[in-house]
């Protein structure tokens, strides 16, 4: 919390040693950025500032966060391979088990059909991998590479001008303040192009630089430490398995002296300005078994060499300019309008100002995209469940994969905000558990095809582990339902043929051996089968039935796109006979369960039955509307609590259902209790499909296109009564843009992905009236039918319509 100590100018003591003085002219500075964070102090050096307030920096493969100490600034930096456990502990199972179990399954099946419900835990028992101790020691965890530690002895204990910051539109944080008379600034950046995170530092004063490079690293791993030509490079290896790990620290001093010292530090003294390249590696490869490489030695040096040869200002450049190639493709405007007060007080203060409050939900739009840029790059491993940011050695659920929901969630956003390639390490994550999975699906369910439960790591991990949650097999069908839904998105042929459509298929050979006939009505359903994380384990869970009609729906449209008439015709067969998970109960209710025995005073934080109002399609007002009523029912009992990414996902299925002031109470809900000073999405603790799932569900109240129809502001809330945004894509191929005033569409601007017919929706276009024009003015043809137009695009033709 800030420690206020004095009036007017205000002053802000941090420990004894220092105290920090913000500049007038600094406040005033972020009104004319408003996709700026930006604070008037440090963040505290401790896990909990490193949590709450430190900001983010990423090249997909590589994290950063900045704390912005004067005296001692800290750096702290991941890497997304460097993790414990996996096959370098000799008893690495992949979630398998150690020994035979010849008929637990069909005991366990037997059970749920005699008594309707049993226990997680009995299943877990039967089927689940056995804890180990400690508990992660197999399975592993996301680790902290490990911090760059700048010490300024000669800076004085008082500053003044403070200020930190990030712009999310540039991917640059910064540091500045001004101590005796001398202006000093930092940058930090992490370069995708390069592969490397870059800062500098400066001051206005020549030879007013000096400091000390350090790179510390956690307790857990050997590490030599060497400076040589003024880079320090620290290495080793993880004492869990082997994992060799390197990181280097080239420093380049502009002006004074540059000393390589004993202890394998940097001292730069009397500098104009000096610059830092870090670059990190390990010998981890996504390869089956061993998930084994070469040594990180050769090439992280050769990719350090060559950043530190292009030198900053090119290094600068080229990192902006592949940063705004995704970040500008979208450009939100709620009519929001920033105050001059750092971006903690914005957010305590949300609810009291509509101009500054829309100004906000701008920010935190835009800062779910910007962190998918810095989390999520094509070559990468998928974001986790902290993105790419982690500092402790043993990090909340591991900061694994959670394939239950978490996973997906943060993909959600990736597609329809125009960064459908950032979606690329997902789907060759998916693909690269089928291996594994297959062994998995053999073994414990005598299947074919593949499985994956509710954890993994990087490790090829798909058994089920250690807690009765983790068994949901449900996981892989889950997730190659986004593999098809970026073919939607993207119209690429070549992606279904090569990618998407072999993950389907697979994944449909391990449930029709999976799937079993229910005696009580003849119904294809799952079994053991549960709500994740919730009630009892049983035939035919809501959420199991209603993935599984996708899967197999998509896989009929899929394989009829490529031509596999047979893999078509046996999907059809399934749907005919499988049991839709589509039930209204005694109380009104979508149920949860094939039987009605859903509690009204549940509160839990998934609402896993409402799979098919999002992210699936088979529940709309528009197509369903009992059914509709009926999760609208379910999500009211429920009620609006939950964590971040539990408020995010109930922002997205009110968006859907097309109650627009509610999915922006959701909104505003998560963003006065679930959303941390640095605008970090909390569970608690920090977990970041939250903020994907934000970015996500505001995106569904601005535009939907899962039913057929590109539906423009179907969930339009009152408080967003005038604005304009440009970018979004729709299924189809489309881009497309919108203004409106009043809570009234405006217009609509669509860019057009094929060839095609396409289908408009809102509710301007009843009574006719409505022009539909090229981008040169000439009137196209189409047709209106109540709120729905529609006309022929060419390939890239742009379009307008309005009144």
């Amino acid at each position: 919390m800030k420690k206020r100590l004095l009036a007017g100018p205000i002053a802000l003591a941090l420990g004894a040693a220092l105290t920090v003085v913000p500049a007038t002219q600094a406040q005033a500075a972020s009104a004319a950025k408003p996709y700026t964070l930006w604070y008037d102090e440090p963040a505290p050096d401790s896990n909990e500032g490193w949590e709450t307030r430190s900001l983010p920096i990423g090249n997909g493969a590589m994290g950063a966060t900045v704390f912005g100490g004067v005296q001692a600034e800290r750096l702290q930096f991941n890497d997304k391979t460097l993790w414990t456990g996996g096959p370098g502990v000799a008893d690495y199972t992949f979630g398998n088990w150690d020994a035979p179990r010849p008929g637990a399954l069909e005991a366990i099946r037997e059970r749920i059909w005699k008594e309707g419900g049993i226990s997680p835990n009995d299943v877990l028992a039967a089927l689940g991998h056995k804890s180990d101790s400690p508990r992660h020691r197999r399975f592993g965890a996301y680790q902290s590479f490990g911090d760059v530690r700048l010490a300024f002895p000669e800076l004085p204990a008082q500053v003044a001008d403070y200020r930190r910051e990030l712009d999310i539109s540039r991917g640059v944080a910064g540091v500045s303040f001004t101590a005796g008379g001398v202006r000093h600034t930092r940058e930090y950046f992490a370069s995708a192009p390069s592969g490397v995170v870059v800062a500098r530092v400066a001051a206005d004063r020549p030879g007013g630089v000096t400091f000390t490079a350090r790179i510390a690293v956690p307790a857990n791993r050997s590490a030599t430490s060497t400076a040589a030509g003024g880079r320090v490079t620290v290495k080793g290896a993880l004492t869990s398995n082997t994992m060799a790990y390197e990181a280097q620290l080239q420093v380049l001093n502009q002006g004074g002296t540059r000393t390589d010292n004993p202890d394998g530090t940097v001292t730069v003294a009397g500098a104009d300005s000096a610059v830092l390249i870090l670059g990190t590696g390990t010998d981890y490869a996504p390869d089956y078994p061993t998930y084994k490489g070469e040594d990180p030695h050769a090439k992280l040096t050769a990719r350090v060499d060559a950043a530190a040869a292009r030198g900053y200002t090119r290094l600068l450049a080229a990192h902006r300019a592949d940063h705004a190639a995704l970040f500008d493709r979208v450009r939100l405007d709620l009519g929001g309008s920033l105050p001059a007060v750092p971006t903690d007080d914005l957010l305590a203060q949300y609810g009291t100002a509509p101009a500054a409050d829309r100004a906000l939900e701008q920010l935190f739009y835009q800062y779910g995209r910007y962190l998918l840029i810095a989390s999520s790059r094509p070559g990468s491993l998928p974001a986790n469940l902290q993105g790419v940011w982690n500092v402790l050695e043993a990090p909340p659920w591991q900061a694994d994969y959670h394939l239950n929901i978490n996973l997906q969630m943060n993909y959600w956003p990736a597609e329809m905000t125009n960064l459908a390639e950032l979606a690329e390490p997902l789907h060759t994550y998916v693909d690269g558990l089928r291996e594994p999975g297959r062994v998995t699906a053999r073994q414990m369910f005598g299947a074919d095809g593949w499985v994956a439960h509710h954890a993994s790591n990087i490790f090829g991990h798909t058994g089920a582990w250690d807690h009765p949650a983790y068994f949901f097999p449900e996981s892989g069908a889950w997730l190659v339902l986004q593999l098809y839904d970026h073919y939607r998105f993207t119209q690429d042929k070549q992606y279904l043929k090569r990618t998407a459509y072999p993950v389907m298929k697979e994944t449909a050979e391990f449930w029709r051996d999976f799937l079993q006939t229910d005696p009580r009505d003849g119904k294809l359903v799952a079994i053991p089968s549960r709500s994740p994380e919730i009630g009892p384990s049983t035939a035919g869970a809501a959420m199991s039935q209603q993935i599984l009609w996708h899967l197999f729906t998509d896989l009929r449209e899929a394989a009829e796109l490529v031509g596999d008439r047979k893999e078509a015709a046996a999907a059809g067969d399934v749907l005919a006979k499988l049991d839709p998970g589509l039930r209204i109960g005694k109380w009104g209710q979508l149920q949860e369960w094939k039987e009605d025995i859903d509690d009204p005073a549940e509160r839990h934080r998934h609402v896993s039955h409402l799979f098919s109002v999002h992210p699936g399609r088979q529940v709309s007002p528009r197509t369903t509307p009992e059914l509709a009523a009926a999760a609208k029912v379910s999500l009211n009992a429920r009620t609006d609590e939950g964590t971040g990414w539990s408020k995010a996902w109930k922002i997205n299925f009110w968006a859907r259902l097309l109650d627009g002031d509610r999915a922006h109470k959701l909104l505003g809900d998560q963003l006065q209790t679930s959303t941390l000073a640095n605008l970090w999405d909390t569970h608690p603790p920090f977990q970041i499909d939250g903020n994907f799932g934000a970015t996500s569900g505001m995106t569904e109240m601005l535009l939907q296109s899962h039913l057929g129809v590109v539906d423009l502001l179907p969930a339009l809330p009152a408080a967003w009564a005038d604005g304009r945004v440009s970018g979004l894509r729709a299924r189809g191929g489309h881009t497309v843009g919108l203004t409106w005033a009043s809570g009234r569409l405006s217009e609509a601007r669509l860019t057009a992905g094929e060839a095609t017919t396409v289908k408009l929706r809102h509710d301007a276009f009843r009574g006719g009236g409505v022009r539909v024009t090229t981008d040169r003015g000439r009137p196209v043809a189409h047709t209106t039918d109540g709120d729905t137009i529609t006309f022929r695009v060419r390939p890239g033709g742009e379009y307008r319509i309005g009144r």
